[in-house]
């Protein structure tokens, strides 16, 4: 996991960096934390990674709008009570506390980064081989854009 942390915690650098406010990161640790299957939750003790958030959002029933994510056409939207089901309440509860923002905001922002999040990690409609070293760069990169719409 040093090697995610690390991605990460540079990724989160450079939304900080990017002059975006404490927002931003905390939305970056929330994303951060669920590509590392953490959040609390039975749910977040399955596969981490990538690959791992979309086995729970499929198992969550959101299978199909998670492929088109992937996919390289149309991203299919979700709805924040989408979200909060298919990850869990519990989880996202607890991903909230530890940023401290109530849980239906973050559903929301999260329904509304989450799919472009996922595409853009997924340029090529496949899952980055092994997470690879520059995940947390392009992770990075990825929210920081899309912050600044």
């Amino acid at each position: 996991m040093g090697l995610l942390d690390s991605v990460l915690g540079s990724a989160m650098g450079a939304l900080q960096g990017g002059g975006q406010g404490g927002g931003n990161a905390m939305l970056m640790q929330v994303i951060g934390a669920l590509l590392q299957g953490q959040g609390g939750g039975a749910a977040a003790g399955g596969g981490g990674g990538l690959g791992g958030l979309l086995q729970q959002l499929q198992q969550g029933g959101l299978g199909e709008a998670a492929q088109s994510w992937v996919s390289t056409g149309q991203n299919l939207p979700v709805s924040a009570d989408q979200l909060q089901s298919a990850l869990g309440a519990d989880r996202i509860d607890a991903l909230a506390q530890q940023v401290g923002m109530p849980a239906g905001d973050l559903s929301s922002q999260l329904a509304q980064y989450l799919p472009q999040v996922v595409d853009k990690l997924t340029p090529n409609g496949q899952l980055p081989a092994g997470g690879g070293a520059d995940l947390g760069g392009l992770l990075g990169n990825v929210l920081g854009g899309l912050m600044r719409r």
